[in-house]
């Protein structure tokens, strides 16, 4: 493995005070890049590679450093999203490796669209993955993302099989993705798993319509409204009768 101080990444942004991506409060760190194009993304400023900033794992480190007192008396850690961080894995092991070392705790914000040989360098650094699951339906998950779920799926079994706790989100988009036959697809899905603490479902929201707008990017939901609170207590309705964490 490369040193820290030689291992880059290509960092879109940080938020130190992170609340909703994982547990306590957190550093996010934002990577640049993603292979996906969901619909309803609302971080499509992040799928570019090249925009953000060239950081060193140890930059990143001693950044995170600062807070880290702050960070353990809140519960809290480093978390890596994007973009999709398992596009920079060298510069995600090195880093949660060092943060590992140092007592804190390492939580990946991730899609799971990623080569199980890749994973095996980050994984055993990693003490919580947040999956995003899009839909169980192969086409139907292509039409959403541009990609098969082939590889998030193998993912999801990896983390299985390796007892890393996970935590399932996935996101009601009306229309798309909140059929009954869908979440009932998930959770069947899910309770094959042993190693799922929760499952949350997210509504969506047009948060991600200006970027698009100021990004030139086609958005096919601009005119779709949020989930109503019914739809989404159908859903987590279903994940209680499957005995499922919500």
């Amino acid at each position: 493995m490369k040193s820290f101080k030689e291992t880059t990444g290509q960092v879109h942004s940080v938020e130190t005070f992170g609340t909703v991506d994982g547990p306590g409060i957190r550093y996010i760190l934002f990577l640049a890049g993603c292979p996906l194009r969901c619909i309803y993304c609302h971080n499509s400023d992040t799928w570019d590679y090249t925009i953000g900033e060239t950081r060193t794992v140890s930059e990143v480190f001693e950044d995170l450093l600062r807070y880290k007192a702050y960070y353990d008396r809140a519960g809290g850690g480093i978390t890596l999203s994007g973009g999709e961080p398992t596009l920079q894995p060298y510069f995600l092991a090195e880093l949660f490796q060092r943060c590992q070392i140092e007592g804190i705790h390492t939580c990946l914000d991730t899609s799971g669209f990623c080569d199980l040989e890749k994973a095996q360098l980050f994984l055993p650094h990693t003490n919580l993955v947040l999956l995003d699951l899009k839909h169980m339906d192969g086409p139907r998950h292509q039409e959403i993302t541009g990609v098969l779920p082939d590889k998030t799926f193998a993912f999801a079994h990896y983390l299985a099989e390796k007892k890393i706790p996970t935590w399932i989100r996935y996101v009601l988009v009306p229309g798309y993705t909140d059929a009954t036959e869908d979440i009932e697809k998930l959770c069947l899905f899910v309770k094959k798993l042993n190693n799922v603490e929760r499952i949350t479902f997210l509504p969506f929201h047009q948060l991600g319509s200006a970027k698009r707008k100021t990004l030139n990017i086609a958005d096919p939901l601009q005119d779709l409204q949020s989930p109503s609170k019914e739809s989404i207590e159908i859903a987590r309705n279903i994940a209680r009768k499957h005995n499922l964490v919500t």
